[in-house]
């Protein structure tokens, strides 16, 4: 069957087929966090969107190259505005109360990347081919800037080196904001370099001597300005055109803006065909806010709270990425229910696999309709909320089955969840495979407690209260509450929230 990719391009205001430089191989580049703090659910909101981007496009048996970066210098505090005046973020969060237990500001920032490499794992999020740091690649934007300079495309200046803004005829195509005017106004407050051409004019490359992370140039020893790095990085790991690039929609202006300039200005082509952009989350109907209390971290919902991490992940991806995304500890409590589902289903499959006769395979015709039904949801705009409906359709289907599967259903089954795991991400592990002896073996980071209650299940059958009894005791001493029905067995990890 042939299948085709639909996706919003902010560039064109359309949602568009993806045609590929290359056909079947999309390139892809997402913006990463600044690692100056735990990167927030909200920074994982976008990450998620770039990940099922990826998982959609392997589903399609496409080939995927996937760069996001590391920013570990250069993100200045002001930097919603086109040329901010402010502090370095990891220049300022080595001088706060967190900071002070850090030697130096290179060390912070190799914490808090390996603290977000650790989320990032957590969520069972793909890890990309490449993952550049900024403080990797500033020969690269030097030479960049450089090059920027030869072409007229940017300036020196005593203070920086800019790009000069009303060169680049392209300007504010991907924002819009292409009135001078209006952009001028916006930034009068922070310009304060007096040879500065143009106040839109944004810096490439700050002189300061005096910075705690810095370069020699030739220019003086400074530092690279945010926006240069993402496209020098993208352009040297993807080419100088790129299929496509993601980014919470905070950055369209001016991160994204500038990035365009001046890889465009480098290359002369066109630098990414698709932008595709998260909408904001709100937490509990308000902004995310310390202040307001109700300020998430990955860490801190999975480990203070002990929140299943494909449970947040299932309720970050629970609303469709172009759309303002409420987050609730309520969503986060139906959503765990709904991962235990998975997993129940996950062990009647797994059970079936290594105990079921010979037999007719029942579910296969029903559940390839139904991942077909979830694949068609995530082509069409990745539309999340119909392709998690289709795999609560599929998991109740299995689950219905329990005790009645044969070996070929069980199969079908296991294919099932493993090809939704491969698209969502949301039943991590869950696959059967064959060993060299012909045996099958099962993957799932829950799966001895799978097991367990796959084997009181049969104790139960068996009518072997005390094994049974035992294992019940053994779960809740791991923190696992059961819940029999006539249908089964479900289990459920323990929570504080």
């Amino acid at each position: 069957m042939a299948h085709t990719f639909r996706l919003h391009n902010t560039l064109t205001r359309r949602t568009e087929p993806l045609k590929l430089i290359e056909p079947d191989h999309l390139r892809i580049y997402g913006c990463g966090p600044t690692v100056y703090s735990h990167a927030h659910i909200g920074n994982f909101r976008s990450f998620l969107t770039a990940d099922l981007i990826v998982r959609t496009a392997k589903a399609l048996n496409w080939r995927v190259t996937y760069v996001t970066n590391i920013t570990d210098v250069g993100h200045l505090t002001g930097d919603d505005t086109i040329d901010p005046s402010g502090e370095d973020r990891m220049a300022r969060a080595i001088s706060s109360q967190q900071g002070k237990r850090f030697a130096n500001v290179w060390d912070l920032a190799r914490y808090f990347t390996e603290e977000l490499l650790t989320d990032w794992r957590t969520l069972n999020l793909l890890e990309p081919a490449v993952r550049p740091r900024a403080t990797e690649h500033v020969g690269e934007q030097i030479h960049a800037v450089e090059a920027l300079i030869a072409r007229g495309l940017a300036y020196e200046t005593s203070q920086a080196v800019y790009f000069a803004v009303p060169d680049f005829a392209g300007y504010g195509k991907l924002s819009g904001n292409t009135d001078s005017a209006a952009l001028t106004q916006a930034v009068r407050d922070v310009v304060v370099d007096p040879q500065k051409r143009d106040p839109r004019d944004f810096a490439l490359w700050k002189k300061d001597p005096d910075h705690l992370m810095q370069w020699h140039s030739p220019w003086g020893w400074g530092f690279p300005g945010w926006h240069i790095e993402c496209s020098v990085m993208a352009q040297t790991y993807l080419g100088p055109s790129i299929d496509l690039h993601t980014g919470g929609e905070d950055l369209i202006f001016p991160h994204h803006e500038c990035e365009i300039a001046q890889a465009e200005g480098l290359c002369g082509e066109p630098f990414a065909r698709y932008w595709v952009h998260t909408r904001f989350l709100q937490v509990e109907g308000r902004k995310m806010s310390k202040r307001l209390g109700n300020f998430h971290t990955v860490r801190e919902l999975i480990q203070e709270h002990k929140v299943h991490p494909l449970a947040l992940r299932l309720a970050l991806i629970s609303g469709q990425y172009r759309k303002p995304f409420n987050f609730t500890l309520t969503t986060l409590r139906d959503c765990e229910r709904l991962v235990h589902r998975f997993a129940d289903a996950w062990t009647v499959a797994a059970e079936g696999v290594s105990r079921a006769a010979e037999g007719p395979d029942e579910l296969g015709e029903s559940l390839n309709s139904v991942y077909e039904a979830a694949l068609g949801a995530m082509l069409d705009d990745l539309n999340t909320p119909v392709a998690i409906a289709k795999t609560l359709e599929g998991t109740k289907l299995i689950r219905t089955y329990r005790d009645k599967l044969s070996l070929d259903s069980a199969r079908s089954a296991t294919t099932f969840l493993s090809r939704i795991e491969d698209l969502l991400g949301v039943i991590q592990g869950a696959k059967v495979e064959e060993t060299s002896d012909g045996e099958s073996t099962a993957r799932e980071p829950d799966l001895h407690i799978s097991t367990l209650v796959a084997e009181r299940a049969a104790a139960r059958r068996a009518r072997n209260w005390a094994r049974a009894d035992a294992i019940r005791d053994e779960l809740q001493a791991l923190g696992i509450t059961l819940k029999d029905s006539p249908e089964g067995t479900t289990w459920q990890k323990k929570s504080t929230l």
